[in-house]
């Protein structure tokens, strides 16, 4: 079984755990790397034992390259992913899929006419934690799921992140941000989302980065920092998720709750791959700890390309799909729709639920 060869585009911060685990799996191999500053694709390469580094157009054009990793910043996703796929090649994007829905419906509009495959982060879902909830659910450890609440919440990346400006700009905001790992973890556990309502807010027009690249400059606010929704799925559940770059003090509200008719479930910080999981059924006076049913749960960041490139080998549909990108994009576009109109925003997308990860595979696996 020959090898998907990969390109990776966008060479920064992010970049050094894709080429770290990447370079773990035995079905695809890394051949090349691409910046807009080659200098950093030269060093990544060197890093990591990368035999070429391109510009962006260099790369696109190399024939090798069956899939492209694209890990620019949410700006560009559009326009990589358009490269990519008009060079005859498939694309895996970091989240989100696009800033827009229009970029969005674009990028899957262009696979499906080019016959190519597109896949988005966040992959965390794969991973041991959520995986094993997703287990439980199926299983019925707490009967059917009624209700959902997720809790992103901290005060802004002004105060870690050298370049904080995009988290503040269109595409940015909490929302973009973490609520796709949150959203994903939803629809993966409890299946594509009917209609969503929200409220936005901008609570600071300005923020003062505080880290020390560059500690005093201001950053104009451009995307709302509070967003509260709710959401109804199809299954019937309902959910309620807040992100926040507003909260200063701290907090002691659950990253995700699960509420079934039987019991609840608290599920592991959907940014990350591991647990800890916990169990409360409708018997028991304390929650109890669940050892994890599925591997992956160290940082696997990456292990979407791994399940897409054995999609593509396979022949079956991968799970961290372009379908359920855009779908988790229109739900956090809807949040803010609905706040700025007052009223349910119904979605126009739907998505498969993705097939649950299965038991016992090889590290480095995904059949």
């Amino acid at each position: 079984m020959s090898k998907i060869k990969v390109g990776i585009v966008g060479c920064g911060k992010i970049s050094s755990i894709y080429f770290q685990n990447c370079s773990k799996f035995k079905i695809m191999e890394v051949v090349a790397c691409a910046d807009l500053d080659l200098s950093r694709a030269q060093a990544q390469a060197a890093e990591f034992g990368i035999a070429k580094a391109y510009t962006v157009a260099e790369l696109m054009a190399d024939p090798e390259i069956d899939l492209v990793i694209n890990l620019t910043i949410p700006a560009a996703h559009a326009e990589v992913c358009l490269q990519a796929l008009e060079s005859g090649k498939h694309v895996y994007v970091e989240k989100p899929l696009a800033v827009t829905r229009e970029e969005g419906r674009r990028i899957l509009d262009r696979a499906a006419s080019s016959g190519r495959l597109v896949g988005s982060a966040p992959d965390t879902f794969l991973g041991g934690g959520i995986q094993t909830c997703v287990k439980l659910i199926q299983d019925g450890w707490i009967g059917t799921p009624v209700a959902a609440t997720a809790f992103m919440l901290g005060k802004g990346h002004e105060h870690w992140h050298p370049d904080p400006e995009f988290y503040y700009a269109p595409g940015g905001g909490p929302m973009f941000d973490m609520g796709p790992y949150y959203l994903t973890a939803l629809v993966a556990m409890l299946g594509p989302i009917q209609r969503v309502t929200g409220s936005t807010k901008i609570t600071f027009p300005e923020r003062t980065i505080t880290s020390e690249k560059k500690y005093g400059q201001s950053i104009k606010v451009e995307t709302p920092t509070h967003v509260a929704g709710v959401l109804d799925f199809h299954n019937g559940a309902v959910g309620t998720i807040i992100t926040s770059f507003d909260v200063f003090g701290g907090h002691n509200l659950p990253r995700i709750e699960i509420y079934g008719s039987e019991g609840t479930l608290s599920v592991p910080d959907p940014n990350t791959f591991g647990g800890p999981v916990m169990i409360r059924r409708h018997n028991a006076t304390e929650f109890s700890p669940i050892p994890l049913t599925h591997g992956y749960a160290e940082n696997s960041r990456g292990v979407g390309v791994l399940d897409m490139a054995y999609a593509l080998q396979g022949g079956r549909p991968h799970r961290a799909s372009g379908e359920l990108a855009y779908h988790v994009l229109e739900a956090m576009h809807g949040f803010h729709d609905a706040s700025a109109e007052g009223k349910h925003y119904v979605m126009q997308s739907t998505c498969a639920q993705p097939a649950p990860v299965p038991i016992g595979l090889m590290p480095g696996t995904m059949d």
